[in-house]
Formats: C-alpha cells, sequence, structure tokens
C-alpha cells in the first residue's frame, strides 16, 4: 500500500483542490499552488487521462512535460461518465476547498459536475474555470491555443519586426500568464472572500482577458495617440537602440537594457563612444544609425568578454542565455529556480523551482508527479470507503487504482 501523502509546509497547508485540469495552463498553477502547501488532488478520467502523460519527449518511459508541471500531487483515477463515480467526487467535494476546472463552457454540467450542482453538495465550494475565451461571448464554445489568444490580444502584432512580421513568442504566454497566473490569483483571492465573508463562489477565468493585461501600456499609447506601431518599432520592442539584443563575435547574445540617463552616459564611457550620449532616446532613422554602430561593437568580442568588461559598471547589460545555460547561473543556483527531485523510474529530474520564497511557511516541492491512479485507495479510505467496496469499484471499472 502507498505512503499516505500530505504537504509538509508551505502558507496553503490545509487546503484541499480537486484538479480536474489537463495539459499545461490549470495543471501548471495547480503544481505551484501544491507546492506552495495546498493539497492538490489531480482527477483524471480512468479511460482518458491528462493528454500531457503521453507527449513526447520523454525521460525513461515518462513524459517531460507531464513531470514538469504535476509534481507535488495526489492522482485519483475516476470515472466520471459513471454514477459511482460521480458519487465518488460529490463524496470528495465534500472536504475540499476549491474546485479548478478546464473545459470548455457546458461540459462538466453534462456530466453533472459543473459550479450549480457542487454548490448544492457545499455551498461555500470554490469552483475556478479556465478558459480560452470565458464562459460568455460570441468565442465561448470555440476551440483555441494560445497563439490563438495572443493574436486576439494584439500580443502578436506588437511582436517581431517590420521585416519579419509577427513572430512567435519563446514561451507560452496565453497557457502560462493568463491560465497558470490567473488561476493560481483566482484560487486565492476567492478564498479571501470566503474568510471575510463565508461564501464560495465560481471564477471565470479566460485566457484572451487574462493576457490583456500585458498590453496596458500599448493600449495606453494607442488611446493617447490613435496611432499605431508596426511589429519592431515600440520605444521597448525595437525602437530604442539602446534596449535591446545585440549579436556578440562568437554568435551569443547580450542584453542591452538601459533606459535611465545616468546608465547610458556610464555605458557610452565604458565603450569609448561618448558621442552616443546625447543620443540615447532618438527614434527612426537616427536609432536605426545608432543601432548599426553599437551592433558593430558588440560583434568585436564574445558575449562573456562582454559581461566580464561590463562587470562592476551598472550598466544593464546582461547576456542571453539559452536553456541549457539557465541551471549554471549563480543567480538562479542562489534563488534555487533549478529544483532536482528523485523520481522512481526516471532518476533526477530537474525542473522549475517555486517562485515565491516565504520567510516563515517554507514553499518547495513536496514529492515527484504521480502515476494514474496513485493515490486512488489512500484518498477513498480517507472519505469513509471500506477495502473491500474499494475493491469492487475497481472491478466495475469506476476507479483505477495504480500497481
Amino acid at each position: 500500500m502507498k505512503m499516505e501523502r500530505k504537504p509538509p509546509t508551505g502558507p496553503l497547508k490545509g487546503v484541499r483542490i480537486l484538479d480536474l485540469t489537463r495539459l499545461y495552463p490549470g495543471p501548471l498553477g495547480t503544481m505551484i499552488l501544491a507546492d506552495m502547501g495546498a493539497e492538490v488532488i489531480k482527477i483524471e478520467d480512468i479511460n482518458a487521462p491528462d493528454y500531457m502523460r503521453i507527449y513526447p519527449p520523454y525521460i525513461e518511459s515518462e513524459s517531460a512535460g507531464f513531470l514538469a508541471v504535476n509534481r507535488s500531487k495526489r492522482s485519483l483515477a475516476l470515472n466520471l461518465k459513471v454514477k459511482k463515480g460521480v458519487d465518488i467526487f460529490f463524496s470528495l467535494l465534500k472536504t475540499a476547498d476549491i474546485v479548478v476546472e478546464q473545459f470548455r463552457p457546458g461540459v462538466l454540467d453534462k456530466l453533472g459536475i459543473g459550479y450549480d450542482a457542487t454548490r448544492k453538495i457545499k455551498a461555500d465550494i470554490i469552483y475556478v474555470s479556465i478558459t480560452g475565451y470565458g464562459q460568455n461571448g460570441p468565442y465561448a464554445q470555440d476551440a483555441g491555443h494560445d497563439i490563438n489568444y495572443i493574436g486576439y490580444a494584439g500580443i502578436l502584432s506588437a511582436t517581431g519586426s517590420s521585416k519579419t512580421g509577427p513572430i512567435l513568442p519563446g514561451p507560452q504566454l496565453a497557457d502560462v500568464a493568463g491560465g497558470a497566473y490567473m488561476a493560481i490569483i483566482a484560487c486565492l483571492s476567492a478564498l479571501w472572500s470566503r474568510e471575510k465573508t463565508g461564501q464560495g463562489q465560481r471564477v471565470d477565468v479566460s485566457m484572451l482577458d487574462a493576457v490583456l493585461p500585458l498590453m496596458t501600456l500599448q493600449m495606453a499609447h494607442y488611446q493617447a495617440t490613435k496611432t499605431t506601431f508596426a511589429p519592431g518599432e515600440p520605444p521597448l520592442s525595437g525602437g530604442l537602440a539602446c534596449y535591446g539584443a545585440y549579436l556578440c563575435a562568437d554568435g551569443k547574445y547580450v542584453a542591452l537594457g538601459i533606459l535611465e540617463a545616468k546608465f547610458w552616459k556610464t555605458f557610452c564611457n565604458m565603450v569609448g563612444h561618448p558621442e552616443w550620449i546625447e543620443s540615447q532616446l532618438v527614434m527612426g532613422e537616427e536609432a536605426e544609425k545608432l543601432r548599426a554602430e553599437i551592433a558593430a561593437l558588440f560583434r568585436t568580442k564574445t558575449r562573456d568578454e562582454w559581461i566580464e568588461a561590463a562587470a562592476g559598471h551598472d550598466v544593464c547589460l546582461t547576456p542571453v542565455l539559452d536553456i541549457a545555460e539557465i541551471e549554471t547561473d549563480p543567480q538562479i543556483q542562489a534563488r534555487q529556480m533549478v529544483y532536482e527531485q528523485a523520481h522512481p523510474v526516471c532518476g533526477k529530474v530537474k525542473g522549475i523551482g517555486v517562485p515565491l520564497k516565504f520567510s516563515e511557511t517554507t514553499a518547495q516541492p513536496a514529492w515527484p508527479p504521480p502515476a494514474l491512479g496513485e493515490d486512488t485507495q489512500s484518498i477513498l479510505k480517507e472519505i469513509g470507503y471500506k477495502p473491500k467496496e474499494i475493491e469492487t469499484l475497481r472491478k466495475e471499472g469506476v476507479i483505477l487504482v495504480a500497481e
């Protein structure tokens, strides 16, 4: 029998979350909540578990993507398409604080476990629904992915250059900033509201809505001027020569991010070009000329030579790291932002650490991602099911119990 697993520490210890999400946005959000001490029970269909479990690439036999966003959780494998499965869900619901789901509007209503049904069982339940476009509006039932949401939000039209047109950002902005992070905010805000009022509620998280704040300054500029920039023209997206990525002699890049006059003056003097000092904030053709001169300068040394030259000068010049370099960066190491964890199948697995540091309630990964149904028995025992009942449910195909 598997050992009982409960979060040892964290500011959310004592909060129980039923996690019905799959793939990336919801699972990342609930993993961070689990790292912060919440007891997250990942509920998966026994016949169609989280698709991320089968997505390549793999570490041994396990999906690297699944490992990345499901640590610190418990696993309950359940058939929610039969009444006994729904009964188990409702029994567990009575012990829970939050439900997080990521289906299109109406899908869980058809299964009988939508918000209206759950609040009849537990009036103060917090029910967080993550969708692409929200619970209402003309796009509510439309399928979509990250690219679609950032396209609607104007992010794609602002990313790239006049030569390339829109360029896809490296990370999935809508999935992470719009889905995972906003789901965390939704859970914590609703918990605080319930603490004050005693009332649960549904929180409607639209990934399109949630990425629009990323365009706050761009929207403000448009409202003030009624003009739009082409990709690569905004000051902080290619328009300013003092703010950009530059190629070095070894094919690597540096990030020059100087907006303050004092830093710019120091930089110009450091590189022996005091004549650039008065041109810091030029735009258009003047910026193109200055950018070409700065680019030629950076091509004279390797990336690391430039970083060494800038050390101690306080000039906002940093390396552009590739993914293989992140874990060896001393700042990232000092902040424990690459975390290594032992996995029973994969050995030692590295992932992104916990981004929030609490002085009194340490938040940290508790255990590796669970096998499908790994905690089914222990969870059912906790809510009153007897061993014989559990075995019957297993034989009937209502639950799956990991071997």
